[in-house]
């Protein structure tokens, strides 16, 4: 490649990366359910929020990349199955879980009980 281009492309790479940066994140987790979620550990590879959901709660519409979900208590709750129905989800004390990337909630959690989760979030 000429060096006339690289350097006519460096400054609309180094625009992208300031802007991308800049950009808010409207349906993190953090910002927008902070009575739900918090940070416990965050670098550029990987970021570990704590979610604790009570029965009753809405969940606002929120975002999550691909993640490990691990269960900090046993947790159960009634998930819409998509048909009209309902099914009980359940997890173990200790259970690790993967969950692809997602936009979800907007719909009041029916928790058995107080549901604990550590939610490390691949970025």
């Amino acid at each position: 490649m000429p060096v006339n281009k690289v350097i006519s492309v460096v400054p609309l790479l180094l625009l992208a990366a300031v802007v991308g940066a800049a950009v808010p994140k409207p349906l993190d987790p953090l910002k927008v359910a902070p009575h739900i979620y918090s940070l416990d550990f965050e670098n550029d590879k990987v970021r570990v929020l704590r979610q604790t959901v009570r029965n009753g709660e809405t969940l606002p519409v929120h975002a999550h990349p691909d993640r490990v979900m691990v269960y900090l208590q046993s947790c159960a709750w009634l998930e819409d199955d998509g048909n009209g129905g309902e099914k009980m989800q359940l997890f173990k004390i200790g259970e690790a879980v993967w969950a692809p990337a997602e936009t979800h909630g907007g719909t009041t959690t029916d928790v058995v009980q107080e549901c604990k989760i550590l939610e490390i979030e691949l970025l």
